[in-house]
């Protein structure tokens, strides 16, 4: 009877295999800081789920190393074992005491299931609204394809106004959002200040949102929808009460077009893109495209696409459908004293 035999190099090739899959990854791979990171919360919100997240993680890594290393005790229980003949009848047995393995298994498996699933109810309950305050901040960000339409909401209706793509929130004050679609279902997801939550066309959906530390926070889109899903980004930009009241003032200012002797510069914008964009404090109120008043105060373009700078914004003019194939904005086949006139009025809108 032939017999086969498990070699003591078995686990030296297993550790061997391992080293080589870590080797592959950069020295400092897992500790880079990643724009979408979800594994470290700035914000009560975020730093609730982040550890309930950390605490499955490290479950699920602990039952992997059990399971393998049961696996590699049991494939090492014996040096070798008969192999027998095709056709040949296989006694059954069952062991002495080995259906305690069992029992402890699957108790100690439903304990620990039981208890996250207790842990995971407790933090999603309290996550699901914000502290209750009559001067929260409230914002109603409208989900487009794609990009996303931010409108800042106040009791005074005169100091409302609407940007885009970008959202500025004043640091360890909960913002109240109202989640509004006008095409497709998409989802808005800041991974280090709050979970997904689907934005709807016909329906409203409520979120909150609070930081404890300054930055810019990546969001992107986190439902397919559409050819240009990767690219629906946008950023969240924390600061302290005063400068984001700051920031609120100088948005409510009407007139930032162009100096006189740019008048020309400002009629060809109106006349080429007005139709689309909305600049307050002139003739362009168009809807169907990001309202562009104070767009050198934003730190990106195209939805978060690419820098904020003159030749970007010069290169999204000329061909859109080239830096971002298949969004709504049409090439306008402009003359080169126009795109150079439209990209001068762009200058001043600060």
């Amino acid at each position: 009877m032939t017999r086969f035999h498990l070699g003591k190099g078995m686990p030296t090739r297993v550790v061997a295999c391992l080293a080589l899959l870590f080797s592959i990854i950069p020295a400092g791979a897992l500790h880079a800081e990643a724009p979408l990171s979800y594994l470290v919360g700035y914000g009560m919100r975020a730093r609730s789920i982040a550890t309930l997240t950390w605490a499955l993680m490290l479950i699920s890594a602990v039952v992997v190393i059990v399971v393998v290393g049961l696996l590699l005790a049991a494939l090492r229980r014996g040096d070798s074992f008969a192999a027998f003949a095709p056709g040949t009848q296989l006694p059954v047995a069952r062991p002495a005491g080995g259906a305690s393995w069992i029992y402890v298994g699957v108790g100690i498996s439903t304990l620990v299931l039981f208890v996250m699933a207790i842990w995971t109810v407790v933090t999603l309950a309290h996550v699901a609204n914000p502290p209750r305050t009559d001067s929260a901040l409230k914002i109603e960000i409208t989900g487009h394809q794609w990009w996303w339409e931010v409108r800042y909401l106040s009791p005074d209706v005169s100091r409302e106004f609407t940007t885009s793509n970008e959202i500025h929130i004043p640091l360890k004050q909960a913002v109240e959002v109202e989640l509004r679609g006008v095409d497709v279902i998409h989802s808005f997801w800041v991974p280090a200040l709050i979970g997904k939550t689907d934005v709807i066309p016909g329906q409203a959906n409520r979120t909150w949102i609070e930081a404890d530390k300054p930055g810019v926070y990546r969001g992107q889109c986190g439902e397919y929808c559409g050819e240009q899903h990767a690219h629906m980004g946008f950023e969240v930009i924390a600061s302290s009460p005063e400068d984001f009241q700051k920031w609120w003032d100088s948005q409510l200012n009407t007139q930032p077009g162009a100096a006189p002797e740019a008048a020309q510069a400002q009629n060809t914008f109106i006349a080429k893109c007005g139709i689309c964009h909305t600049v307050r404090g002139i003739g362009a109120g168009g809807h169907l495209g990001p309202d562009l008043t104070h767009l050198l105060g934003r730190r990106t373009i195209g939805a978060a696409l690419l820098p904020n700078t003159r030749g970007h914004r010069s290169a999204w003019i000329a061909d859109p459908q080239h830096l971002k194939p298949g969004n709504y904005m049409p090439r306008l086949e402009l003359s080169g004293p126009e795109l150079t006139a439209v990209s001068n009025y762009l200058d001043t809108l600060n």
